[in-house]
Formats: structure tokens, C-alpha cells, sequence
């Protein structure tokens, strides 16, 4: 409960602070948040966190399914191996995002 209280407090200050600020400063805040995203060494940092993300989750997933070995329901394992058959054909993530 405390941490609803926490975030409502948060989006309630942002909300007050932001329509204070105006028009302006939010197309000055988007401008930067647009040029730091653009930035190659961002992109660089972003994309090997990514790889590196993807790597653990796979090494993830394969130690798991090694211990739990035959015990997973058939359903869940039909699903499991249904999304990781789409998700090697398709160039895009399911967030939308390449894999480049």
C-alpha cells in the first residue's frame, strides 16, 4: 500500500510540476530525450544490453527447462516451443523493436 501511495504522490507532483511548466519546456525536454536516444553511443549501450539480456534469458530458460525436465504440463511446453519456432523466423522482437 505504501508504494501505491508512493507512485500517486509521484504522478500527482509530476502532473502538478508539468502543467506549471507549460508547452515549452515539455517540447525542450522532448527535444533532448530525443537527441540523447539518437545518440550512437546510447544506441551502442542500449543494443548490447539487449544481447546481453537475450543470452541470459535463453541460458535462463535452458537451465530451467533442464530441471524441471518432463514435469512441465504438455500445454506449457507446446507454447513454449510454438513462441520460440515465431520468434526465430521474425526480424522484430515482440516489443516491436529489431534485433539489429
Amino acid at each position: 500500500m505504501r508504494y501505491r501511495l508512493t507512485f500517486v504522490a509521484g504522478l500527482a507532483l509530476g502532473y502538478v510540476l508539468g502543467t506549471r511548466a507549460g508547452r515549452e519546456r515539455y517540447e525542450q525536454l522532448k527535444k533532448s530525450a530525443r537527441g540523447i536516444s539518437q545518440n550512437p553511443a546510447v544506441r551502442n549501450t542500449v543494443e548490447s544490453a539487449t544481447q546481453q539480456g537475450r543470452e541470459v534469458a535463453g541460458k535462463a530458460f535452458h537451465s530451467v527447462s533442464d530441471k524441471v525436465g518432463e514435469k512441465m504440463p504438455d500445454s506449457v511446453a507446446d507454447r513454449v516451443r510454438s513462441l520460440r519456432q515465431r520468434g526465430q523466423g521474425d526480424a522484430e522482437d515482440d516489443w516491436g523493436t529489431s534485433n539489429t
